[in-house]
């Protein structure tokens, strides 16, 4: 399976409660942190969700 790294580039602060979910399910806890994850659905429907909030290169 594809690897992607998912890389937090924008704030949280002013963001829904369910967003904040997703980017700490994730993994992402801070600002500039990097994850590498299986590009599985599941995985790219959350990135998706917070795709104004991250940036995504191919692993």
């Amino acid at each position: 399976m594809a690897k992607i790294k998912v890389k937090q580039v924008r704030s949280k602060i002013n963001c829904p409660v369910n967003q904040k979910r997703v980017l700490e399910s994730l993994g992402l806890r801070k600002m500039g942190q990097v994850v590498e994850h299986d590009a599985s659905p599941a995985i790219l429907g959350m990135v998706n969700k917070v795709k104004h909030l991250v940036s995504v290169q191919e692993a």
